[in-house]
């Protein structure tokens, strides 16, 4: 990667900051650093150590910043929010409330749903983590992605669970989780330069 010209997709912290600025004006790069020390969000790191943010770890700090200052959340609750991924009034919606924070239609939920690229949880309510999927797919879809290849990519990801499963420590569960999201796009860049 170099400098001034990142992957699409992908973000420098400096990047990130000014996405987060009008929202939270008080953010500084020293706060995603500490964030990041504290495990709240995990971004990728280039051979050189840079981070790379992606829409998810965004959405996720968006997430950790909203709380703090609006909820006046501690962080070690805000980390059990995003780790459990609990339905609770806080970090859950309903599907009105999905549909109005993503902008799609409820057709095109279902249509989701039908497809196993989202899954109500108990309650029908959705995750932060299912309107962060719902804006990824959105974008997606907007640059070419077909229906067929988002189901290629639930069924890979439907393998990782597969993997992870055969491991009973939640907390090496979790770092698993994040290793494989890190090693599939250092895979995926690789088979790229490869094919160009």
């Amino acid at each position: 990667m170099t400098a001034g010209r990142p992957q699409r997709g992908v973000l420098s912290i400096g990047a990130v900051l000014s996405q987060l600025r009008p929202e939270f004006p008080e953010v500084t790069i020293s706060k995603i650093r500490f964030l990041e020390a504290e495990g709240l969000v995990r971004p990728a790191r280039t051979a050189s150590g840079y981070r790379q943010f992606s829409v998810a770890d965004v959405e996720r700090l968006r997430f950790v910043l909203s709380a703090q200052r609006d909820r006046y959340l501690p962080l070690k609750v805000i980390r059990e929010q995003l780790d459990s991924a609990v339905a609770a009034d806080s970090g859950s919606v309903t599907r009105a409330d999905l549909l109005a924070q993503t902008g799609i239609s409820a057709e095109q939920l279902s249509q989701l749903e039908r497809d196993g690229l989202l899954r109500a949880g108990p309650g029908g309510r959705f995750t932060t983590d299912d309107i962060t999927a719902l804006r990824t797919i959105r974008t997606m879809t907007g640059l070419g992605v077909e229906r067929e290849q988002l189901r290629a990519v639930r069924a890979a990801a439907d393998h990782e669970v597969v993997l992870l499963k055969s491991f009973s420590d939640p907390e090496t569960v979790r770092e698993l989780a994040d290793l494989f999201t890190s090693l599939h796009t250092l895979l995926v860049r690789a088979g790229l330069r490869q094919s160009s």
